[in-house]
């Protein structure tokens, strides 16, 4: 069962590229939303229920992956592929959207401002998500603060 969970933790094993890997999963969590949802706007609740699906899944493998790997290690980016739905979770599909959705998403998940690091210390593979999770939602509510006021 740790072999499935290693998986999951690595987004099917971007997590061992080593650094850089976040990024990596995180552009390649755009790219996959971008081609399923091409020229939507996907205000429906799968797209919501896959996002919550996503993050679960990982705050359970981040869980059972910490004994063998310590507490958030490099090779878990499923909370980097959890993050990036979050913050494009509602948003218009284009192009321009997903670019600025990973751009904002990496920088509150990079530098950790407005209480984001407290959320690390939380137990277990919820320490791991957290942080990723608010960094989507500072993301997605700047993204909607552009889409609405233009």
């Amino acid at each position: 069962m740790i072999r499935i969970h290693k998986l999951i933790a690595t987004s099917l094993g971007i997590g061992y590229i080593g650094k850089g890997g976040g990024t990596v999963a995180a552009a390649v969590a755009a790219l996959v939303w971008y081609l399923v949802l091409a020229g939507g706007h996907p205000n429906n609740v799968w797209t919501l229920l896959f996002t919550v699906a996503i993050t679960l899944l990982g705050i359970w493998s981040g869980t059972e992956v910490e004994p063998y790997w310590g507490k958030d290690d490099k090779k878990v980016v499923i909370d980097e592929v959890a993050g990036m739905f979050v913050s494009v979770l509602f948003v218009p599909v284009t192009p321009a959207y997903m670019l600025a959705g990973l751009i904002l998403f990496r920088f509150f998940d990079i530098v950790k401002p407005l209480y984001i690091r407290r959320t690390e210390a939380l137990p277990g593979g919820l320490g791991v998500m957290m942080d990723d999770i608010v960094a989507g939602i500072y993301s997605n509510l700047l993204l909607q603060l552009v889409i609405h006021l233009i």
